[in-house]
């Protein structure tokens, strides 16, 4: 991989990879909260090998990228992760790019489809609502937990929670043992509660919606997602039934092959 940086517009330094073919087609894949790009390690080399020029970031406050000094809520506010991310597109001179979003990675995905839509050539997210309406006190369980049970523990409970596979497990843990709980509580009292249907269904491009099987809590978010996109001619849904909230290390191939077949689709379309 080829680490690139720049400085996102608030100074903060943003680090991303950029992998394969400078004149394939572009997809950016973006992790969720509290991981890091390292979540995609094997599969930007799978989608390079295939042809495919891959961005890998690391979101703020995550892996290898910084982050603001006061680490305020706002300083991990949606709109501005989502600049930084538009940010990067710019870095790398790509005017538009096949986006896959897990999780956090897919919020932010949306929020841009009302920032900038023509950046997006396609979405595709999993572990991903596109409304959501959590308490308030969510947030601040997260340093909570990590003083008390401290991070090495705290990670590992976390990793077991989010994957049965062991070895993602392992992967998932050693990126949540270096994450500062102070960027999951900024992160997370912006994303306990959003709501970016509208962005959604007012997106002319192709939608995927990847369902993960066993990705059980943000399942049960899903029912007012789907119904409000049951009517964009571009939506589609495809379930992983094996899959859990990071299903691209629960069954790499399945994933792999879900969104291949997807941009082909993407590709006879524009035919």
């Amino acid at each position: 991989m080829s680490e690139k940086s720049f400085l996102a517009g608030d100074g903060v330094t943003f680090v991303y990879e950029d992998i394969g073919p400078a004149d394939g087609e572009t997809i950016v894949l973006c992790h969720g909260l509290g991981a890091s790009g390292v979540q995609f390690a094997a599969d930007a080399d799978y989608f390079a090998g295939k042809g495919y020029r891959v961005l890998v970031p690391d979101l703020r406050g995550h892996g290898r990228s910084g982050a603001p000094p006061t680490m305020r809520d706002e300083d991990f506010s949606i709109t501005r992760m989502a600049t930084d991310l538009i940010e990067m597109l710019d870095d790398a001179g790509v005017a538009s790019v096949h986006w896959v979003g897990n999780s956090l990675g897919g919020i932010l995905a949306l929020a841009i489809l009302g920032m900038a839509p023509e950046r997006i050539a396609s979405l595709a997210t999993y572990g991903t609502a596109y409304t959501l309406g959590l308490p308030a006190f969510l947030p601040h369980l997260v340093p909570l937990v990590y003083n008390t049970l401290g991070p090495k523990l705290t990670a590992e409970l976390m990793a077991r929670s989010t994957t049965r596979n062991r070895q993602a497990q392992r992967l998932i843990a050693d990126v949540l043992t270096r994450f500062s709980p102070r960027a999951g509580k900024a992160v997370g009292s912006n994303v306990r509660r959003y709501d970016l249907i509208a962005n959604a269904r007012a997106y002319k491009g192709p939608v995927l919606l990847i369902r993960g099987g066993r990705d059980e809590a943000v399942n049960r978010a899903l029912p007012t997602t789907l119904k409000a996109m049951e009517t964009h001619p571009n939506f589609r849904v495809k379930e992983l039934k094996e899959g859990g909230h990071v299903a691209n290390l629960d069954v790499p191939d399945g994933f792999r092959s879900t969104l291949e077949g997807f941009w082909q689709e993407v590709r006879a379309a524009q035919l």
